[in-house]
């Protein structure tokens, strides 16, 4: 007598991550997956290897950063004092904020309280879109000043800062705008400075960092607001909310190298 396996159900115990599906094939089940709790770990999991890869990227810049710190550290250090500590720090109590709202939000799916995690997802996208307000208005009075990245700056007494400490050798003639065309160093005396052939190193790492930072932002407003669209169209409930966790937890990671790039920039 030929035996026959048993039939494969969907009825599973989800091992308590509240993605029960009841019996029968629930409808976010994918058909290549066996049970909602197989197709839970296998998101979870790709969602932990693309935070990975983010992980690697800012830890190269944040090397970069480390290396040409120790290199001149007088230079970063005064460099430094021309980024804004206020709203710098603003905007890390509103990021730890929202990554309050997003995990509140998690938890509210999982009771059940879709009204509740919708509002929760629309405070994170208000408080992401509040961090990116503060970060304009940072790079504009930058931009105001004349620090631009990738750019050699000047820097005089009395205009943006000096660089105290640093020997002739760091320092290249300034250009005199009136000069005949071709002659690339005339050398300008008096109150036009001197222009750091190495200050816009600093900047140039600043606004890379900041920049692919607050474009992770940006990413993650577009993500949670779908979802907050979702959540209030009844797609995702206490039986499936795998989505709302893997951005939520793409969120925690922006905000964690928020709270490292402060600190390096801003403080030290």
């Amino acid at each position: 007598m030929a035996v026959h396996p048993a039939p494969i159900t969907f009825d599973d115990p989800h091992g308590g991550h509240g993605h029960g599906d009841g019996a029968g094939h629930p409808p976010h089940l994918k058909h290549y997956f066996v049970s909602s709790e197989q197709q839970f770990d296998a998101s979870k999991l790709g969602m932990w290897l693309f935070l990975v890869t983010e992980i690697l990227l800012f830890g190269g810049m944040f090397v970069a950063y480390g290396i040409y710190r120790s290199m001149y550290p007088e230079l970063f250090t005064e460099a430094s004092t021309q980024l804004d500590t206020v709203m710098g720090a603003v905007n890390t109590a509103v990021l730890l904020l929202s990554s309050l709202t997003v995990a509140w939000s998690i938890r509210a799916i999982q009771l059940g309280n879709k009204k509740l995690c919708f509002w929760l997802l629309v405070a994170t996208v208000a408080l992401a879109g509040m961090f990116m307000v503060v970060k304009y208005f940072e790079y504009t009075h930058k931009f105001d000043l004349g620090i631009f990245p990738g750019e050699e700056m000047v820097y005089a007494e009395g205009t943006t800062f000096t660089l105290p400490g640093l020997g002739e050798e760091n320092f290249g003639p300034a250009v005199d705008e009136h000069a005949a065309e071709g002659d690339d160093h005339h050398y300008v005396p008096g109150d036009h400075g001197l222009t750091n052939q190495r200050a816009g190193l600093f900047f140039s790492i600043y606004y890379m960092m900041t920049g692919i930072h607050g474009l992770h932002v940006l990413i993650g407003m577009i993500a949670i607001g779908i979802l907050a669209v979702k959540t209030w169209r009844g797609k995702y409930s206490a039986e499936w909310y795998t989505p709302i966790e893997n951005v939520g937890l793409y969120w925690h990671v922006v905000d964690v190298i928020w709270i490292f790039l402060f600190p390096l920039m801003y403080l030290i």
